[in-house]
Protein backbone atom coordinates (compact mmCIF):
# COMPACT_ATOMS: atom_id res chain seq x y z
CA UNK A 1 0.00 0.00 0.00
CA UNK A 2 1.25 3.35 -1.22
CA UNK A 3 2.25 5.97 1.44
CA UNK A 4 1.84 9.40 0.45
CA UNK A 5 4.63 11.85 1.14
CA UNK A 6 4.40 14.42 4.31
CA UNK A 7 3.53 17.77 3.75
CA UNK A 8 7.27 18.65 4.95
CA UNK A 9 8.41 16.75 1.94
CA UNK A 10 5.75 18.23 -0.42
CA UNK A 11 6.73 21.46 0.64
CA UNK A 12 10.44 21.22 0.02
CA UNK A 13 10.09 19.15 -3.09
CA UNK A 14 7.72 21.88 -4.81
CA UNK A 15 10.73 23.82 -5.02
CA UNK A 16 12.98 21.05 -6.60
CA UNK A 17 15.34 21.98 -9.56
CA UNK A 18 18.27 20.02 -10.91
CA UNK A 19 18.93 16.83 -10.04
CA UNK A 20 16.31 16.74 -7.59
CA UNK A 21 13.46 17.55 -10.05
CA UNK A 22 14.87 15.00 -12.21
CA UNK A 23 14.45 12.57 -9.04
CA UNK A 24 11.47 13.97 -8.46
CA UNK A 25 9.94 13.15 -11.88
CA UNK A 26 11.48 9.90 -12.34
CA UNK A 27 9.24 9.11 -9.07
CA UNK A 28 5.92 10.45 -10.31
CA UNK A 29 6.38 8.67 -13.40
CA UNK A 30 7.17 5.20 -11.56
CA UNK A 31 3.83 5.89 -8.97
CA UNK A 32 1.93 6.49 -11.98
CA UNK A 33 3.12 3.77 -14.20
CA UNK A 34 2.55 1.35 -12.02
CA UNK A 35 -1.26 1.71 -12.62
CA UNK A 36 -1.78 3.19 -15.71
CA UNK A 37 1.50 1.93 -17.63
CA UNK A 38 1.71 3.78 -20.96
CA UNK A 39 -1.79 4.54 -21.57
CA UNK A 40 -2.99 8.30 -21.26
CA UNK A 41 -6.77 9.39 -21.51
CA UNK A 42 -8.73 11.90 -22.70
CA UNK A 43 -12.60 12.55 -23.18
CA UNK A 44 -14.49 13.95 -26.28
CA UNK A 45 -16.30 16.59 -24.87
CA UNK A 46 -18.72 18.82 -26.31
CA UNK A 47 -18.66 22.56 -23.97
CA UNK A 48 -21.88 23.89 -23.21
CA UNK A 49 -20.88 27.47 -21.89
CA UNK A 50 -24.87 27.36 -20.24
CA UNK A 51 -24.31 31.38 -19.14
CA UNK A 52 -21.90 33.39 -19.18
CA UNK A 53 -23.29 36.21 -16.14
CA UNK A 54 -21.78 35.04 -12.55
CA UNK A 55 -21.90 36.81 -9.12
CA UNK A 56 -18.35 36.09 -8.68
CA UNK A 57 -15.66 38.57 -9.76
CA UNK A 58 -12.61 36.81 -10.20
CA UNK A 59 -9.39 38.72 -11.39
CA UNK A 60 -8.60 36.25 -13.97
CA UNK A 61 -11.72 35.29 -15.69
CA UNK A 62 -12.57 36.04 -19.07
CA UNK A 63 -15.65 33.65 -19.29
CA UNK A 64 -18.40 36.02 -16.75
CA UNK A 65 -19.55 38.84 -18.70
CA UNK A 66 -21.34 41.93 -17.11
CA UNK A 67 -25.19 41.73 -17.17
CA UNK A 68 -24.59 45.43 -19.62
CA UNK A 69 -22.43 43.79 -21.55
CA UNK A 70 -24.01 42.74 -24.98
CA UNK A 71 -22.14 39.54 -25.07
CA UNK A 72 -24.14 38.51 -21.63
CA UNK A 73 -26.32 35.25 -22.32
CA UNK A 74 -27.80 32.85 -21.24
CA UNK A 75 -28.37 29.38 -23.73
CA UNK A 76 -32.31 28.57 -24.55
CA UNK A 77 -33.09 24.71 -24.69
CA UNK A 78 -33.00 24.91 -28.47
CA UNK A 79 -29.65 26.68 -28.28
CA UNK A 80 -28.12 23.96 -26.12
CA UNK A 81 -29.51 20.72 -27.58
CA UNK A 82 -28.47 22.73 -31.08
CA UNK A 83 -24.74 22.25 -29.80
CA UNK A 84 -25.12 19.00 -28.10
CA UNK A 85 -26.45 17.47 -31.45
CA UNK A 86 -23.28 18.89 -33.21
CA UNK A 87 -20.90 16.71 -30.59
CA UNK A 88 -23.01 13.33 -30.92
CA UNK A 89 -22.32 13.37 -34.45
CA UNK A 90 -18.76 14.44 -34.12
CA UNK A 91 -18.42 10.93 -31.74
CA UNK A 92 -18.51 13.16 -28.00
CA UNK A 93 -19.86 10.96 -25.34
CA UNK A 94 -19.54 13.67 -22.66
CA UNK A 95 -21.83 16.91 -23.04
CA UNK A 96 -20.12 19.05 -20.52
CA UNK A 97 -22.16 21.93 -19.06
CA UNK A 98 -19.55 25.15 -17.80
CA UNK A 99 -21.28 27.94 -16.00
CA UNK A 100 -21.21 31.04 -13.38
CA UNK A 101 -21.72 30.54 -10.09
CA UNK A 102 -25.29 31.71 -9.01
CA UNK A 103 -25.35 35.08 -11.17
CA UNK A 104 -29.24 35.44 -9.92
CA UNK A 105 -28.29 36.18 -6.60
CA UNK A 106 -26.68 39.19 -8.08
CA UNK A 107 -27.71 40.26 -11.48
CA UNK A 108 -31.75 41.43 -12.43
CA UNK A 109 -30.69 39.92 -16.15
CA UNK A 110 -29.74 36.22 -14.87
CA UNK A 111 -33.40 36.22 -13.01
CA UNK A 112 -35.08 37.74 -16.00
CA UNK A 113 -33.59 34.83 -17.92
CA UNK A 114 -34.61 32.37 -15.98
CA UNK A 115 -37.97 33.25 -15.18
CA UNK A 116 -38.65 33.74 -19.31
CA UNK A 117 -37.48 29.61 -19.29
CA UNK A 118 -39.78 28.93 -17.02
CA UNK A 119 -36.83 28.71 -13.51
CA UNK A 120 -36.43 30.04 -10.23
CA UNK A 121 -32.53 29.25 -10.03
CA UNK A 122 -29.49 28.23 -12.30
CA UNK A 123 -28.96 24.87 -10.71
CA UNK A 124 -32.31 24.54 -11.28
CA UNK A 125 -31.77 24.83 -15.35
CA UNK A 126 -28.89 23.40 -14.80
CA UNK A 127 -30.68 19.96 -13.81
CA UNK A 128 -33.40 20.57 -16.81
CA UNK A 129 -30.56 20.80 -19.50
CA UNK A 130 -28.86 18.07 -17.98
CA UNK A 131 -31.77 15.64 -18.60
CA UNK A 132 -32.56 17.35 -21.97
CA UNK A 133 -29.65 16.37 -23.42
CA UNK A 134 -29.40 13.16 -22.50
CA UNK A 135 -32.49 12.34 -23.36
CA UNK A 136 -32.32 13.70 -26.41
CA UNK A 137 -28.76 12.99 -27.68
CA UNK A 138 -27.48 10.10 -24.76
CA UNK A 139 -24.26 12.42 -24.65
CA UNK A 140 -23.24 11.49 -20.61
CA UNK A 141 -23.45 14.77 -18.94
CA UNK A 142 -20.73 16.37 -16.71
CA UNK A 143 -21.98 19.22 -14.25
CA UNK A 144 -19.43 22.06 -12.93
CA UNK A 145 -21.45 25.03 -11.85
CA UNK A 146 -19.10 25.52 -9.14
CA UNK A 147 -19.98 25.79 -5.20
CA UNK A 148 -23.08 23.47 -4.50
CA UNK A 149 -25.06 22.67 -1.98
CA UNK A 150 -25.93 19.10 -0.93
CA UNK A 151 -29.42 18.83 -1.95
CA UNK A 152 -28.35 20.77 -5.17
CA UNK A 153 -26.29 17.85 -5.84
CA UNK A 154 -28.52 15.43 -5.20
CA UNK A 155 -30.98 16.71 -7.57
CA UNK A 156 -27.99 16.70 -10.13
CA UNK A 157 -26.94 13.24 -9.26
CA UNK A 158 -29.65 11.03 -11.68
CA UNK A 159 -29.45 13.35 -14.49
CA UNK A 160 -25.56 13.11 -14.54
CA UNK A 161 -22.46 10.82 -14.93
CA UNK A 162 -20.08 12.59 -12.84
CA UNK A 163 -20.03 16.19 -11.48
CA UNK A 164 -17.08 18.72 -10.64
CA UNK A 165 -15.51 22.13 -9.24
CA UNK A 166 -12.15 23.25 -9.13
CA UNK A 167 -11.15 23.96 -5.64
CA UNK A 168 -8.48 26.40 -7.01
CA UNK A 169 -6.71 27.40 -3.88
CA UNK A 170 -7.76 26.97 -0.01
CA UNK A 171 -6.30 30.51 1.04
CA UNK A 172 -8.20 32.86 2.50
CA UNK A 173 -5.50 35.38 1.90
CA UNK A 174 -6.39 35.95 -1.88
CA UNK A 175 -9.93 36.51 -0.68
CA UNK A 176 -8.01 40.02 0.39
CA UNK A 177 -8.63 43.21 -2.01
CA UNK A 178 -6.30 43.57 -4.94
CA UNK A 179 -6.11 39.49 -4.82
CA UNK A 180 -7.34 36.74 -7.38
CA UNK A 181 -10.75 35.95 -5.17
CA UNK A 182 -11.25 39.85 -4.01
CA UNK A 183 -15.31 39.90 -4.64
CA UNK A 184 -15.74 35.86 -4.94
CA UNK A 185 -18.44 35.07 -2.55
CA UNK A 186 -18.34 31.73 -4.20
CA UNK A 187 -14.22 31.11 -3.94
CA UNK A 188 -14.27 31.25 -0.61
CA UNK A 189 -12.24 28.13 0.52
CA UNK A 190 -14.49 26.60 3.39
CA UNK A 191 -17.69 26.58 0.90
CA UNK A 192 -15.44 24.73 -1.82
CA UNK A 193 -14.14 22.17 0.70
CA UNK A 194 -17.63 21.77 1.78
CA UNK A 195 -18.98 20.87 -1.60
CA UNK A 196 -15.73 18.60 -2.20
CA UNK A 197 -17.94 16.84 1.17
CA UNK A 198 -20.73 16.56 -0.05
CA UNK A 199 -20.11 15.20 -3.41
CA UNK A 200 -18.34 12.41 -1.63
CA UNK A 201 -21.49 11.59 0.99
CA UNK A 202 -23.33 11.41 -1.87
CA UNK A 203 -21.02 9.31 -3.91
CA UNK A 204 -20.56 11.35 -6.70
CA UNK A 205 -17.60 10.51 -9.28
CA UNK A 206 -15.87 14.12 -8.74
CA UNK A 207 -13.43 16.54 -10.49
CA UNK A 208 -11.46 19.44 -8.90
CA UNK A 209 -8.07 20.42 -8.71
CA UNK A 210 -6.00 23.41 -8.00
CA UNK A 211 -4.90 26.70 -9.97
CA UNK A 212 -1.89 27.75 -9.96
CA UNK A 213 -0.30 31.21 -10.65
CA UNK A 214 -3.12 33.39 -9.55
CA UNK A 215 -0.90 34.44 -6.62
CA UNK A 216 -0.77 31.79 -4.00
CA UNK A 217 2.54 30.65 -2.63
CA UNK A 218 4.38 27.29 -2.88
CA UNK A 219 3.15 26.17 0.68
CA UNK A 220 -0.41 27.29 -0.17
CA UNK A 221 -0.09 25.29 -3.24
CA UNK A 222 0.85 22.41 -1.40
CA UNK A 223 -1.99 22.94 1.19
CA UNK A 224 -4.56 22.82 -1.57
CA UNK A 225 -3.17 19.43 -2.85
CA UNK A 226 -4.03 18.06 1.11
CA UNK A 227 -7.08 19.53 1.40
CA UNK A 228 -8.23 17.39 -2.02
CA UNK A 229 -6.52 14.33 -0.70
CA UNK A 230 -7.78 14.32 2.71
CA UNK A 231 -11.42 14.77 1.53
CA UNK A 232 -10.83 11.83 -1.10
CA UNK A 233 -9.20 9.69 1.63
CA UNK A 234 -12.52 10.16 3.79
CA UNK A 235 -15.16 9.07 0.98
CA UNK A 236 -13.42 7.57 -2.15
CA UNK A 237 -14.95 9.90 -4.31
CA UNK A 238 -12.68 12.10 -6.52
CA UNK A 239 -11.87 10.67 -10.19
CA UNK A 240 -9.57 13.41 -10.92
CA UNK A 241 -7.39 15.89 -9.63
CA UNK A 242 -6.58 18.99 -12.51
CA UNK A 243 -3.32 20.94 -12.14
CA UNK A 244 -4.05 23.90 -14.36
CA UNK A 245 -2.29 26.79 -14.81
CA UNK A 246 -3.03 30.62 -14.79
CA UNK A 247 -3.13 32.25 -18.54
CA UNK A 248 -2.99 36.14 -18.29
CA UNK A 249 -5.43 37.52 -20.26
CA UNK A 250 -5.81 41.39 -21.31
CA UNK A 251 -9.54 42.40 -20.25
CA UNK A 252 -9.14 41.16 -16.97
CA UNK A 253 -7.43 42.54 -13.73
CA UNK A 254 -4.49 39.83 -13.79
CA UNK A 255 -4.07 41.41 -17.16
CA UNK A 256 -0.15 41.67 -16.07
CA UNK A 257 0.58 38.90 -13.90
CA UNK A 258 2.97 36.53 -14.40
CA UNK A 259 1.84 33.12 -15.98
CA UNK A 260 3.41 29.84 -14.36
CA UNK A 261 6.47 28.35 -16.02
CA UNK A 262 6.14 24.95 -17.87
CA UNK A 263 8.42 23.69 -14.99
CA UNK A 264 6.19 25.73 -12.38
CA UNK A 265 3.57 23.08 -13.48
CA UNK A 266 5.92 19.75 -13.78
CA UNK A 267 7.03 20.60 -10.14
CA UNK A 268 3.19 20.92 -8.75
CA UNK A 269 1.91 17.85 -10.92
CA UNK A 270 5.10 15.82 -9.53
CA UNK A 271 4.18 16.51 -6.15
CA UNK A 272 0.47 15.71 -6.52
CA UNK A 273 1.11 12.31 -7.95
CA UNK A 274 3.38 11.77 -4.90
CA UNK A 275 0.83 13.19 -2.48
CA UNK A 276 -2.15 11.12 -4.34
CA UNK A 277 -0.67 8.04 -5.33
CA UNK A 278 -0.57 5.70 -8.25
CA UNK A 279 -4.61 5.39 -8.47
CA UNK A 280 -5.97 8.72 -8.32
CA UNK A 281 -6.00 10.45 -12.25
CA UNK A 282 -4.15 13.40 -12.60
CA UNK A 283 -4.84 15.74 -15.67
CA UNK A 284 -2.88 18.85 -17.03
CA UNK A 285 -5.43 20.73 -19.10
CA UNK A 286 -2.89 20.37 -23.26
CA UNK A 287 -3.96 23.38 -24.53
CA UNK A 288 -2.55 25.85 -22.26
CA UNK A 289 0.89 24.72 -22.41
CA UNK A 290 0.86 22.88 -25.36
CA UNK A 291 4.40 22.97 -25.96
CA UNK A 292 4.90 21.13 -22.49
CA UNK A 293 3.45 17.75 -23.46
CA UNK A 294 6.30 15.58 -22.89
CA UNK A 295 7.24 17.13 -19.43
CA UNK A 296 3.85 17.10 -18.53
CA UNK A 297 3.83 13.15 -19.21
CA UNK A 298 7.04 12.79 -17.70
CA UNK A 299 5.91 14.76 -14.72
CA UNK A 300 3.29 11.97 -14.03
CA UNK A 301 -0.19 13.06 -15.52
CA UNK A 302 -2.21 10.07 -17.12
CA UNK A 303 -5.14 12.13 -18.00
CA UNK A 304 -5.53 15.40 -20.82
CA UNK A 305 -9.07 16.01 -19.62
CA UNK A 306 -11.55 16.84 -21.83
CA UNK A 307 -10.87 17.64 -25.58
CA UNK A 308 -13.70 19.12 -27.67
CA UNK A 309 -13.26 18.71 -31.45
CA UNK A 310 -16.05 21.32 -32.26
CA UNK A 311 -16.21 23.84 -29.48
CA UNK A 312 -13.74 26.23 -28.05
CA UNK A 313 -12.44 26.20 -24.12
CA UNK A 314 -14.96 29.36 -23.12
CA UNK A 315 -12.79 29.66 -20.09
CA UNK A 316 -9.21 30.27 -22.32
CA UNK A 317 -11.06 30.99 -25.39
CA UNK A 318 -7.22 32.56 -26.24
CA UNK A 319 -5.84 28.61 -26.44
CA UNK A 320 -7.40 26.26 -29.03
CA UNK A 321 -7.60 22.42 -28.28
CA UNK A 322 -5.18 20.37 -29.80
CA UNK A 323 -6.79 18.14 -32.60
CA UNK A 324 -7.05 14.75 -31.19
CA UNK A 325 -4.54 13.49 -33.89
CA UNK A 326 -2.53 15.88 -32.94
CA UNK A 327 -2.42 14.44 -29.20
CA UNK A 328 -2.45 11.22 -30.15
CA UNK A 329 0.93 11.64 -31.83
CA UNK A 330 2.05 14.01 -29.13
CA UNK A 331 1.45 11.18 -26.59
CA UNK A 332 3.06 8.36 -28.92
CA UNK A 333 6.12 10.51 -29.11
CA UNK A 334 6.62 10.25 -25.57
CA UNK A 335 5.79 6.62 -25.35
CA UNK A 336 2.29 6.64 -24.10
CA UNK A 337 -0.97 5.29 -26.25
CA UNK A 338 -3.65 7.65 -26.12
CA UNK A 339 -7.34 6.18 -25.46
CA UNK A 340 -10.65 8.14 -24.91
CA UNK A 341 -12.58 7.35 -21.79
CA UNK A 342 -15.78 8.61 -20.33
CA UNK A 343 -16.61 11.39 -18.30
CA UNK A 344 -17.29 8.70 -15.61
CA UNK A 345 -13.68 7.36 -14.83
CA UNK A 346 -13.23 3.23 -14.94
CA UNK A 347 -12.88 2.62 -11.98
CA UNK A 348 -16.37 4.50 -10.85
CA UNK A 349 -18.34 2.84 -13.87
CA UNK A 350 -17.44 -0.44 -12.50
CA UNK A 351 -19.07 0.52 -9.14
CA UNK A 352 -22.96 0.46 -9.22
CA UNK A 353 -23.52 2.97 -6.14
CA UNK A 354 -21.63 5.52 -7.85
CA UNK A 355 -23.96 6.60 -11.25
CA UNK A 356 -27.69 6.46 -11.38
CA UNK A 357 -28.90 2.72 -13.16
CA UNK A 358 -30.14 4.17 -16.33
CA UNK A 359 -26.65 6.20 -17.07
CA UNK A 360 -24.50 3.22 -15.55
CA UNK A 361 -26.13 0.85 -17.92
CA UNK A 362 -26.48 3.12 -21.10
CA UNK A 363 -22.38 4.21 -20.63
CA UNK A 364 -21.25 0.37 -20.22
CA UNK A 365 -22.15 0.33 -24.00
CA UNK A 366 -19.78 2.12 -24.72
CA UNK A 367 -16.76 0.57 -22.79
CA UNK A 368 -14.87 -2.89 -22.81
CA UNK A 369 -13.90 -4.55 -20.58
CA UNK A 370 -10.89 -1.98 -19.18
CA UNK A 371 -13.53 0.79 -18.99
CA UNK A 372 -12.27 2.47 -21.55
CA UNK A 373 -13.77 3.40 -24.76
CA UNK A 374 -14.26 0.37 -27.38
CA UNK A 375 -11.47 1.34 -29.88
Amino acid sequence: MYTPISRDEAIYLINAAGSDLIALMARASRLRDAVYGNTVTYSRKVFIPLTNLCRDKCAYCTFAQSPDSPTAKTLTPDEVIAIARAGQKAGCKEALFSLGERPEKAHQLARDHLAALGYATTIEYVAAMCKLVYEETGLIPHANPGAMTLDEMAALRPRTGSMGMMLETTSDRLLRKGNAHFGCPDKVPARRLQTLRDAGKLRIPFTTGILIGIGETAVERVDSLFAIADTHKQYGHIQEVIIQNFRRKLDTRFREQDEPTALDMVRTIAVARLIFGSALSIQAPPNLTPDAYSLYLLAGINDWGGVSPITADHINPEAAWPQIAELAAASADAGFTLRERLTIYPRYLAQPDFVAPPIRQHALKWVDKTGLVIE
